[in-house]
């Protein structure tokens, strides 16, 4: 068992705290939601605890897999042990359905499926909005060696696959998701979250959206569609 230390870090959904081991962080979840780079600010009860269990399911099963990620067990129903990652400063997006900025920027309807899933990169930066970049910005501003996002992209890629088939099983579309990555003793491994926070989750055979959308939309039901995505993984 680890002791919690001094918090090292709060983002816009959780808490990182040191641990009186260097290898592992405790990471406590936030009902706090934003969107729209934070212009848009409230709260999702409960969203502390879906995002952690959800989180905790979805990294079990790619570990199943065979992807490395950085889950070590949950704490409580808020809270999880993680890998003390030094995380790359790259967010990665994988999109398997236009939704969001990609349907606006390249004007096609929302819910049309791609021909091929499309991944993208943004900078991690508050500051700067999480701009988009490519390969060679990512080389420029020194992000990740050539060789680790490489690795990140089969990942990403290998990480779509599977979550689309555990979330067939559930009724549920894997639309786009967001994927973060860190090193770890010589490693990059993933990290971060896997939720409705950072994925887009629709009913298979409605097309209602179970994600946070229904927050940035002011669509209602919320909380419930959190707790629906919960239910049907745990089902």
């Amino acid at each position: 068992m680890v002791n919690k230390l001094e918090q090292l870090y709060e983002g816009k959904a959780k808490k990182v705290f040191k641990t009186d081991n260097p290898d592992l962080y405790w990471v406590e979840y936030k009902d706090d939601a934003t969107a729209f780079d934070g212009k848009k600010k409230g709260t999702i009860q409960g969203k502390s605890y879906f995002n952690n269990q959800i989180s905790a399911i979805f990294f079990k099963y790619l570990e199943e897999k065979g992807i490395t990620t950085h889950f070590v067990e949950l704490l409580s129903d808020t809270e999880m042990l993680v890998k003390a990652v030094e995380i790359i400063q790259v967010e990665v997006i994988v999109r398997n359905i236009a939704a969001g900025s990609l349907a606006k920027r390249l004007g096609l309807a929302e819910g049309t499926p791609l021909i091929k899933p499309v991944i993208e990169f943004c900078y991690k930066s508050d500051e700067l909005g999480d701009p988009m970049i490519n390969d060679y910005h990512i080389a420029t501003l020194d992000l990740a060696a050539e060789e680790e996002i490489a690795q990140i992209k089969k990942m990403a890629w290998d990480v779509n696959i599977f979550l689309k088939e555990r979330l067939t099983q559930c009724n549920l579309s894997l639309i786009d998701f967001k994927l973060e990555f860190g090193r770890y003793q010589g490693q990059v491994i993933l990290a971060d979250e896997i939720s409705p926070d950072t994925c887009r989750f629709w009913d298979t055979e409605t097309n209602e959206k179970l994600d946070k959308d229904r927050f940035r939309r002011d669509l209602g039901r919320v909380e419930e569609a959190y707790a629906e995505v919960l239910r049907r993984l745990q089902s």
